[in-house]
């Protein structure tokens, strides 16, 4: 087949085979040898689309066969297939009637990229999180025994899934709960970044050593890692009971489960007639299979990390447009690093992000005070306490939309104990085409009653690095910052930086008819509402909060008195967020000016290019006006 080199302003055009794919009934009408040819198509199809679009080709192009095999042999939406995070759910769209609509993905009111089940009845499971996919399927199966039906339920998981805490949750579940279930350990070695930790350690030497002797070497590595050099002398003087401890089916048998596999997860048609086997038994089964990210595209196979999820690309070399400043991710990781090496109590951790949130600066030149522990959230937060009972300095980097997950660490064992753990929220507010499971609307409301701690966010890059000055000075509790996908300003950092005074705002212009809180990245929002109402001839007071907890309600109540109107700006659902923390001091302070917000709605956002979405929902200087007008009456 031949590659296009460029993106035509036309939707690409699909081969004769997937064209024809209307429902995963054409899948099964196909001849055996048609289907690897359908597998090219797919990559073609999936290449060419996404270097306009973007997306996660990466994972994609790694699941071609295994997803073509499934719908070969099962049958959806009544068989359900539930694959964990879904971000590498393309292909099955494709199979499911939305081949000639992968075009539109991730671009607004176009497919979604990952799978919704308002999208179509074969998702039966929609997700954007890692770890889901076996509770929830399991769940299904559960479902289905009460209900007497006949069908199957088919869970896919990267082997990145099992360093998730619910995955292994489930696992513990899953031979007491049903009879029938199937379990794809799809491994690449990668989740977004290289797999951490001594469960991949374990699934590399499945992968790598398919016979026992070899297995034994590698596995027996394994139990040293976690147990000591004791537990490995010990299984070795268990001669040939060793054999029930180091074969590698043990981590699955023991929790109820026939493991069969590694097998060739590029091979279609071995793919096929496993499933066919499986589909058979009676039992809850674990298929290993082993797959190449980015199978099928060089540059791809060459930079697994960077294609795992991308904008727009070349084609011909996968190269992507630098940015022009650095953006909020790459002013975080460099100003940690040079924090870092002044100081030798910061330690920087993430889980399973340094690309992502560019703690890989980090990692490359301080890399004994650097912990990836996988995707596991909730043990980073735990971790970060442990190290600051010892006086450490933790910054713990994790997508705002991600740091749901430790919500619980955050009150019981950060807060409760005053522990001065660094919370950076990367993806604060709107991640634009990622969608609602990766829109980052909710910190603001979920963190403001948590008793103790600090939370703020940067108007500029300026002074986000001056945040992250003040967060390593502060050691009177968790503090937690909020930053935006890409840049904020557009500008590089150009001043030193500057220890903030907690809870302080910063007046940027005086005024007597309307007072502007423009927080972080909608500052700028604040900044252009301020120029049109002033034309309208009123006197406008513009302030840049900073503390979004605890709120500078000097502030706060000298222009609340002093103006007609308070209006804030936040990058955050309405409910909970910034504007309603305005709101209630101002009535506990009897103080009755009317206060108008810009803010997200009551609602999960869709996904779309940003301005589109602020256009469609209100958030927008023109709205802000209009509001403002309402209340002066």
């Amino acid at each position: 087949m031949t590659m296009m080199t460029s993106a035509s302003s036309e939707p690409p055009a699909l081969g004769p085979l997937l064209s024809a794919i209307g429902s995963p009934g054409d899948v099964k009408r196909l001849a055996d040898s048609e289907l690897p040819d359908l597998a090219a198509e797919i990559r073609h199809s999936l290449i060419t689309s996404l270097a306009r679009t973007g997306g996660h080709l990466g994972p994609n192009l790694g699941v071609v066969e295994l997803t073509i095999a499934l719908h070969r042999v099962f049958a959806t939406p009544d068989d359900k297939f539930v694959f964990d995070v879904a971000h590498q759910g393309y292909v099955h769209k494709m199979l499911t009637g939305r081949a000639s609509r992968i075009h539109t993905l991730r671009t607004y009111q176009g497919l979604n990229g990952f799978l919704l089940r308002s999208e179509s009845p074969h998702d039966a499971y929609g997700a954007g999180h890692a770890g889901t996919a076996l509770s929830a399927a399991l769940g299904m199966a559960a479902a289905r025994d009460l209900a007497g039906e006949d069908s199957h339920v088919v869970a896919v998981a990267g082997d990145a899934a099992f360093t998730c805490g619910p995955t292994l949750e489930a696992l513990n579940n899953i031979a007491e709960t049903t009879r029938r279930f199937i379990v794809v350990l799809n491994d690449n070695e990668w989740s977004i970044d290289k797999n951490v930790g001594a469960i991949a350690s374990y699934f590399n030497a499945l992968r790598t050593n398919p016979t026992y002797t070899t297995v034994r070497r590698r596995t027996a590595a394994f139990v040293e890692k976690i147990a000591g050099k004791a537990a490995r002398h010990l299984a070795h003087k268990m001669g040939e009971g060793a054999k029930n401890l180091l074969f590698p089916n043990v981590l699955f048998e023991k929790f109820g489960m026939r493991y069969y596999g590694p097998i060739d997860g590029h091979d279609i048609h071995l793919l096929v007639r496993t499933f066919e086997y499986l589909k058979t038994l009676s039992e809850p089964v674990v298929l290993h299979i082993i797959t190449e990210k980015g199978r099928g595209y060089q540059p791809a196979l060459d930079n697994p990390g960077k294609f795992h999820g991308l904008g727009s690309y070349k084609l011909e070399d996968g190269s992507t447009g630098a940015p022009a400043t650095p953006t909020c991710s790459e002013i975080f990781g460099r100003t940690v690093t040079d924090l870092a090496k002044r100081d030798p109590k910061v330690v920087a951790i993430t889980a399973a992000m340094p690309g992502g949130t560019r703690l890989d600066i980090f990692k490359d030149e301080i890399p004994d005070r650097y912990y990836d522990v996988g995707i596991a959230e909730e043990h980073a937060a735990l971790f970060a306490a442990g190290m600051a009972t010892r006086g450490f300095r933790p910054f713990l980097a994790i997508y705002s939309t991600f740091m749901q997950r430790a919500y619980d660490m955050i009150i019981h064992d950060l807060a409760l104990q005053g522990l001065p753990v660094r919370l950076c929220m990367d993806r604060g507010g709107l991640s634009g085409d990622d969608g609602p499971t990766h829109h980052g609307l909710f910190d603001i409301a979920f963190l403001r009653p948590v008793p103790g701690l600090v939370h703020m966010q940067p108007k500029d890059e300026d002074e986000l690095v001056d945040m992250l000055h003040t967060m390593a000075a502060h050691d009177a509790g968790p503090i937690a910052i909020r930053y935006p996908r890409g840049g904020i300003r557009g500008i590089a950092p150009s001043r030193e930086p500057k220890i903030l005074e907690i809870g302080r705002a910063e007046v940027v212009a005086d005024g007597t008819d309307v007072a502007l809180f423009g927080l972080g990245t909608l500052f700028g929002m604040a900044e252009e509402t301020k120029l049109l109402l002033e034309s309208a001839g009123l006197s406008v007071a513009l302030i840049n909060p900073r503390f979004i907890k605890p709120l500078d309600t000097e502030v706060l109540d000298t222009y609340a008195r002093k103006c007609r109107v308070i209006c804030t700006f936040e990058d955050h659902v309405l409910t909970g967020g910034f504007g309603a923390a305005v709101i209630e001091h101002l009535r506990d302070a009897g103080i009755t000016t009317p206060v108008a917000r810009i803010g997200w709605p009551d609602a999960f956002v869709e996904h779309g290019k940003p301005e589109i979405l602020r256009e469609l929902h209100g958030l927008t200087a023109a709205s802000a006006v209009e509001k403002v007008r309402k209340l002066l009456g």
